[in-house]
């Protein structure tokens, strides 16, 4: 049994450790879940642990592939991001809590999390308490859906999980392409395209 709580932590960090908007980890918390008869809370525990690893390992690794990828430029305008977040102080813990609760990809948060080169921990604890929260109420509503219809599967790919795809590049984008620099300091919304090396 201990095996399939750790399929589901690894999992749950795998998905949350690449730097592409994956399908959710709760997705594949509510699969194994119920594919194996596990202990809703314990899976919840465990699959919210693999996420916050993950994404801390995200945040810990992507300043360097930022780095050989991206112009200087674009890893500057990124850390000036950061660096006004960091400024907010209370309010950017309440955006990224807020952020967290949404359902919406978090990748985007933590690569201009790394990027900006901001420490974990300011990102972490209102992460966790989103996640948590988020995904618990994920994974109750999954296992009382697939209790109440005949395939598990039929969510998995589904219209919010494409939505939420999209959404998750669309991110990105703005992310990458937006000067940010010219935005905050003169309210311009520049875009520039040539971020690459």
């Amino acid at each position: 049994m201990f095996a399939k709580y750790l399929l589901v932590f690894a999992s749950s960090m795998v998905v949350d450790i690449v730097p592409l908007p994956l399908p959710p980890a709760f997705v594949l918390m509510i699969f194994f879940q119920i594919y194996f008869h596990l202990d809703i809370w314990w899976v919840i525990f465990v699959g919210v642990a693999g996420s916050i690893l993950g994404r801390y390992i995200l945040t810990l690794y992507i300043p360097f592939v930022a780095k050989r990828i991206f112009k200087p430029s674009k890893n500057e305008d990124v850390q000036f991001l950061g660096a006004k977040l960091k400024e907010k102080g209370w309010r950017s813990q309440a955006m990224i809590l807020t952020y967290s609760l949404l359902p919406l990809p978090t990748t985007p948060l933590f690569i201009a999390g790394g990027m900006a080169k901001m420490k974990p921990l300011f990102i972490i604890p209102a992460f966790f308490v989103g996640k948590f929260t988020s995904d618990m109420l994920a994974v109750l509503m999954g296992k009382y859906a697939a209790e109440n219809t005949p395939s598990i599967m039929e969510g998995v790919i589904s219209w919010k999980s494409i939505t939420g795809l999209i959404l998750g590049l669309f991110l990105l984008t703005v992310l990458l392409f937006i000067d940010w620099r010219k935005f905050i300091r003169e309210k311009k919304l520049h875009l520039n395209f040539k971020i690459w090396k």
